[in-house]
């Protein structure tokens, strides 16, 4: 084909990410936000038989698995990341009989399903919350992060909200202070209570009882707080315009705790042979944090890298000191990497030097197959095959509680989860008959599926051919990585398994260059006629078998 080129006489080489248990190490999951994915009952709010619906879309891109976002009965002031009921499905996106139905034809179709779930804090409609603020004596009294004010009346510490303000409400009926991380109305669990933990696990043993096949933990380092409520310090280095980024978060999160619980979550899913458990850190340590929190057979398999995510520029540079951070050694977890996801704008926009490269397919291209390219398990946000660049949301229609508190110092999330188009003759780009919760892009109309999908040259179809590519090379599933010397804006590396090595050499610009490196062995695939010996076009990639 035009786009790529691919040795077929790979293809009885047989994929290892799904022949044995540990099937999620090198594995791509597709994240699929619900909201905005397919819309079945025609509100306009995309649902699970919408997902069920359209999972033929994501078995054809050669994925091994889905990661579903929060779909939990919700008051959807954080859009389900405000969980009122852990074991049971919000009415907008259908019931339990729904979920089973989409997770019986995942599994029809080869696709594994990850689910998240939210310990650190829950909804304030949570039954929980409306137990724990009775009063301090009940059955849940000390199941919430509760404090008395200071003696002027003033919160427990300083500590922040990420979102807006302090991080600490008044609640008249308990006459205490709670603690929330993020909204108001969603008050921390108290972690460190053992009941806690034992009433988390069991909704965890809940979803691993249905069948579930791992699970995406959100903000694991949230999960503790500081029981002395000591006061955060001064941010060592500017960070940005919010409250939140002007503290050093000693003491609101990252207790030294958190990995006796994560050993509770990882003996829970060692129950269920072939699960796994991706971990999602963020902040100033997220790195350490997320080695901490994989290592050795007590810590969580794999964590979700942030590195990439809040990056305002690729380079080889930033892509090199991602990943090397994570050595193929004994003591060192597995890592995960991803591009884009739901909290932040898309990489084809974030990434791009000008609108001519956010619109430009191969820019799109390049970036799909280089994720795909690294050591790591990757996870693919919906709207990736496509290329979407990130979506305007005019300031009416933004629905995101942080975009709309800090406006216009942030843009917030919304246009990176507007729906997924589907038909660029249809109504809403075929996402539901109904106005959508989010507009549709009309930029995301013109790359719809029905577009790309007979397109042999569109970013959909250079997805798929790498993906079916990548099924067949164990080395770039499983294998080593090494860093070749190149100059800006070359990237190359050197994927090695069991004596077998393949090289990856990627042009970042939108401008021809040049790599003097070893260019000895057999190009196995290409991307915009790239080829080893030859300049670089731009956007250009290839990957070679060494001989």
């Amino acid at each position: 084909m035009a786009l790529a080129q691919h040795n077929k006489s790979d293809n009885n080489v047989v994929g290892q990410a799904q022949a044995d248990t540990d099937w999620w190490r090198g594995a791509v999951i597709y994240q699929v936000y619900p909201r905005s994915f397919m819309d079945a009952s025609g509100d306009g709010v995309g649902d699970l038989k919408g997902i069920t619906s359209k999972l033929d879309h994501i078995a054809s891109l050669g994925v091994d698995g889905i990661w579903l976002s929060p779909f939990f009965t919700s008051p959807m002031k954080d859009f389900g990341y405000d969980v009122a009921d852990f074991c049971d499905v919000d009415p907008i996106f259908g019931t339990l009989a729904d979920f089973d139905a989409l997770l019986a034809r995942a599994h029809a179709l080869g696709l594994k399903v990850i689910i998240d779930q939210v310990y650190s804090h829950t909804s304030d409609q949570h039954p929980w919350f409306q137990e724990s603020r009775k009063g301090r004596a009940g059955d849940k009294a000390d199941w919430y992060v509760w404090a008395d004010a200071k003696a002027d009346g003033s919160a427990p510490s300083n500590w922040m909200s990420v979102f807006m303000g302090s991080s600490w409400a008044w609640d008249a009926h308990r006459g205490q202070y709670y603690l929330h991380n993020f909204l108001e109305s969603q008050p921390d669990l108290n972690v460190h209570n053992p009941a806690v933990q034992d009433a988390l696990l069991e909704a965890g043993r809940f979803w691993l009882d249905r069948g579930v096949d791992g699970f995406r933990m959100d903000a694991v380092n949230f999960m503790m707080h500081d029981p002395e409520f000591r006061d955060n310090p001064p941010a060592y280095e500017y960070r940005g315009d919010k409250p939140f980024d002007l503290q050093e978060h000693l003491y609101n999160q990252s207790h030294a705790d958190i990995p006796k619980f994560l050993a509770r979550v990882r003996a829970m899913m060692n129950d269920y042979p072939g699960t796994f458990t991706v971990a999602e850190v963020g902040g100033e340590r997220a790195l350490e944090e997320m080695q901490l929190f994989t290592r050795g057979e007590q810590g969580l398999n794999t964590a979700y890298s942030f590195e990439f995510l809040e990056a305002d520029t690729l380079s080889a540079k930033v892509i090199r000191e991602a990943v090397e951070a994570w050595p193929d050694t004994p003591d060192m977890g597995w890592p995960s990497f991803t591009f884009s996801n739901h909290d932040r704008p898309r990489a084809v926009s974030r990434w791009a030097l000008d609108t001519q490269t956010e619109d430009n397919p191969a820019f799109a291209k390049m970036l799909n197959m280089l994720i795909l390219g690294l050591r790591g398990s990757v996870c693919l946000y919906q709207g990736e095959e496509l290329g979407l660049p990130q979506a305007h949301v005019p300031f009416e229609r933004l629905t995101d509680p942080e975009a709309i508190a800090n406006w216009p110092a942030t843009l917030g999330r919304d246009g990176t989860r507007t729906p997924m188009p589907w038909d660029a003759n249809a109504p809403h780009a075929g996402f539901s008959g109904h106005e959508p919760w989010l507009p549709v892009d009309p930029r995301h109309a013109a790359r719809a599926v029905s577009v790309q999908d007979g397109d042999e040259a569109s970013v959909l179809n250079a997805l798929r051919a790498f993906l079916s590519f990548r099924k067949t090379q164990p080395a770039l599933i499983k294998g080593g990585i090494r860093f070749l010397e190149a100059p800006e804006p070359v990237l190359a590396f050197d994927r090695t398994y069991e004596g077998e090595t393949l090289t990856c050499v990627f042009n970042l610009s939108d401008q021809p260059q040049t790599w003097s490196g070893d260019t000895s062995g057999v190009s196995l695939f290409s991307l915009e006629g790239a080829a080893p010996g030859k300049p670089l076009p731009p956007h250009g990639a290839y990957c070679l078998r060494r001989v």
